[in-house]
């Protein structure tokens, strides 16, 4: 590791500080986790949970919530058993509600993949790049092939199929390789070809194998950050309560058309574009994203994690939202996502329930729905142990008084620090870049290239116009 040197000593300033292979110095800042690579949010699991054992006592055990290859397949028998049981009455299986989130999310880029294959006979940039850089890499372990061995390429000598590119594996299949630059292929690179990969298009995830998951699948991560894991009926609520419902009374609250909300529950089900607008109502929409946050098979902050979240109300406020941040980043990316847009949208209701003034000095009312009203009304609905009717999270309420003031205490907290709570600490960015150094120095030294040029690079140019420039 004598090409990488590593400062581990926090800077004068608080900062964390790094030296690259180049001897540019890199100090390490607080980032949106969305801009951590797939491989970086997979060692920040790893590094969430050491922090939780070692330093917060929550009285109870701590458990990674299964997302992998094994959960993948119970989820599947689950859903198997849902269409059993509802082919009776519909003949597909829902596309949206009633089934796991990951499923759901899945279903939506199906369904995007079919409606954008018209256009995908067009080659994008990062296609482009993509293959220049599998060829070049190719080329390289070719010749060191041929270097080693002495031998010379003749065509009287030698036959096609002893060709060092025969034996090259074909190129991923689409829908597995955009964007998804892994690690395996760094070292293989060269200076100017990595600078083109820091401006690649997001990757898909590849499932981890949860808690018994190994280095050595790190091998198969994406270095480039995933798409978000949101579902498309979530952006859609989401979307139109911010641009629709900040000011209206009662959001979330008020009571609803359910024979609305059951229409565009069903649109959704069968997998058909919904498009929200002015005319939709605001409390039909609210009341059919909270539909599908009460119905999800696991509860967003999923069982394994319900104990652990509910314990944290035992804490001091800044030590609480500090375990709830590293509880959230246990979570599995679709879980994460999708609670970081949700949080965002309580978030901008909550600022909005006060009366204001507009810029005519004209009086607005507020929506009424602060923080601790949110939490209240939703808490049920994202932190549970089992799937309840309303009815049933009202006994609840009554007969388990402390537990339900805890989860409205975390959901408020996570509203209340939404800004901050989504922000990776330099401190654990350092464990994370520690924790790759053992195994990958070459990617510590892209990665910490990737954040010293993520403000100037990615915020000024959109990835296409950069990856577009480079290569031509």
């Amino acid at each position: 590791h004598a090409a990488l040197s590593h400062s581990s000593r926090p800077q004068p300033h608080g900062s964390f500080t790094w030296n690259s292979v180049s001897g540019r110095s890199v100090g390490l800042k607080p980032v949106p986790l969305q801009s951590l690579s797939e491989l970086e949010r997979v060692r920040l699991q790893d590094v969430a949970f050491r922090r939780l054992l070692r330093d917060r006592n929550l009285g109870c055990h701590v458990t990674i919530p299964k997302y992998g290859h094994k959960y993948k397949k119970s989820l599947r028998r689950k859903l198997d058993s849902l269409s059993k049981e509802k082919s009776k009455d519909r003949e597909a299986t829902p596309q949206a509600f009633s089934i796991p989130l990951a499923q759901v999310i899945s279903n939506d880029r199906t369904h995007k993949q079919r409606h954008d294959a018209p256009q995908e006979q067009h080659c994008d940039p990062t296609e482009l790049v993509l293959s220049f850089l599998h060829f070049t890499s190719t080329f390289k372990r070719a010749n060191k092939e041929l270097s080693s061995s002495n031998s010379s390429l003749s065509s009287n000598s030698e036959s096609p199929n002893k060709s060092p590119f025969a034996a090259a594996p074909d190129a991923a299949p689409r829908t597995r390789r955009r964007g998804g630059v892994s690690v395996d292929c760094i070292t293989d690179l060269d200076d100017n070809q990595s600078q083109l990969l820091e401006a690649l298009q997001l990757s898909l995830p590849v499932e981890a194998t949860g808690k018994n998951r190994k280095k050595r699948h790190d091998k198969k991560l994406s270095l480039n950050p995933m798409y978000p894991q949101v579902p498309k009926v979530v952006e859609l609520c989401c979307q139109h309560l911010e641009n629709h419902g900040l000011q209206t009374v009662g959001i979330f609250r008020v009571g609803s058309s359910k024979k609305r909300v059951r229409q565009m529950r069903e649109e959704l089900d069968q997998g058909w574009e919904l498009h929200l607008d002015e005319q939709h109502s605001v409390h039909d929409v609210a009341a059919l994203l909270k539909e599908f946050l009460r119905d999800m098979p696991d509860p967003l902050l999923t069982r394994e994690l319900y104990t652990t979240f509910v314990n944290t109300a035992l804490l001091e406020r800044a030590e609480q939202q500090k375990a709830i941040q590293l509880l959230m980043f246990l979570l599995p990316p679709c879980n994460c996502d999708t609670l970081h847009r949700l949080l965002c949208l309580l978030a901008a209701v909550a600022a909005h329930a006060e009366d204001m003034l507009d810029e005519e000095g004209h009086k607005k009312p507020g929506n009424k729905m602060t923080s601790l009203n949110l939490a209240t009304i939703l808490g049920p609905n994202l932190l549970h142990k089992q799937k309840n009717s309303d009815k049933e999270f009202a006994v609840q309420s009554l007969a388990r008084a402390e537990e339900s003031s805890a989860i409205i205490s975390v959901l408020q907290t996570m509203i209340n620090s939404c800004d901050s709570l989504f922000l990776v600490p330099a401190e654990l960015q350092n464990e994370v870049l520690l924790s790759l150094l053992e195994t990958d120095p070459d990617v510590v030294d892209y990665l910490l290239r990737r954040k010293d040029t993520y403000v100037n690079s990615l915020c000024t140019l959109s990835p296409s116009h950069v990856v577009l420039n480079a290569f031509l």
